[in-house]
């Protein structure tokens, strides 16, 4: 089996089955880890939310930012935005089974084998891996379960901008989402800079791109999210697979285990 790490497919259905097939992807003996993100902004987010559902065992999913609105608009009430491409999804016949698959996606994989961790945004420095897991895991739960809704509901907001462990509720579970899904600029000490989306060289006073502070380990991170980095962290360990497919750019994919990057012009 080999795997691959897909960087924001964002409804781009034509440019993930040309990248897949310049490796010959097969389900039956490979293995996509996709880095959130699936849908919107591109032209086909049914088709490439059906696609890799239909993966089943052969898809490794994190949530992204855009996931996650598409479930706040089916369950929490939400109002799509001016820039969605949802509404193929929204009123396909299979919505209800897609959200219910992908309530059931994770925001934070480990794989400790290969010393890897995917979520969408990156691994804040402030978290351990076994931290981040455990925070990640209370708001899986949450969206699995009856809850999910008020979630939902509520979900969307910068505030807290920073992690306190005492936080409970709506504002522990809002937080650690913005820190897995939305995070690119980062305090020392930990506080979210949401509103910048610039490259990392355009950082805030007082901020810096989440993968420019110091870790205690020497964990790889795989993640997606920032397309104005084209993918370029400067730090091995911190690869970056948005390269701004739906925006003209080039989708990108790689093998987890030689590093080899497969890139589809969109």
């Amino acid at each position: 089996m080999t795997d691959y790490a897909i960087g924001d497919i964002q409804g781009c259905y034509d440019r993930l089955r040309d990248v897949l097939a310049k490796v010959d992807f097969s389900p039956s003996r490979d293995r996509l880890w996709v880095a959130g993100d699936l849908i919107n902004r591109g032209p086909s987010s049914l088709q490439t939310l059906r696609y890799i559902e239909s993966l089943g065992t052969s898809a490794v999913v994190v949530l992204g930012n855009h996931d996650l609105h598409l479930m706040a608009v089916a369950l929490g009430g939400h109002e799509t935005r001016r820039k969605d491409t949802l509404s193929d999804i929204l009123e396909a016949p299979d919505l209800r089974g897609l959200i219910n698959w992908l309530r059931q996606q994770n925001l934070c994989i480990h794989d400790p084998a290969r010393n890897l961790v995917m979520a969408h945004a990156g691994l804040p420095h402030i978290w351990s891996v076994d931290q981040a897991m455990g925070y990640a895991r209370e708001v899986e739960e949450v969206i699995r379960g009856t809850a999910a809704e008020e979630y939902f509901t509520h979900m969307y907001g910068n505030q807290p901008e920073c992690w306190d462990d005492h936080l409970a509720g709506m504002d522990r579970w809002r937080v650690i989402t913005n820190y897995f899904t939305r995070m690119r600029f980062i305090a020392e000490d930990g506080t979210l800079e949401l509103a910048t989306k610039e490259s990392g060289d355009d950082a805030p006073e007082g901020f810096a791109p989440w993968f420019r502070f110091p870790r205690r380990d020497d964990t790889r991170v795989v993640f997606g999210h920032w397309a104005a980095l084209e993918g370029k962290t400067g730090i091995e360990r911190f690869i970056g697979l948005d390269t701004g497919c739906v925006w003209g750019g080039a989708l990108t994919m790689m093998n987890l285990d030689s590093g080899e990057r497969i890139h589809c012009d969109c």
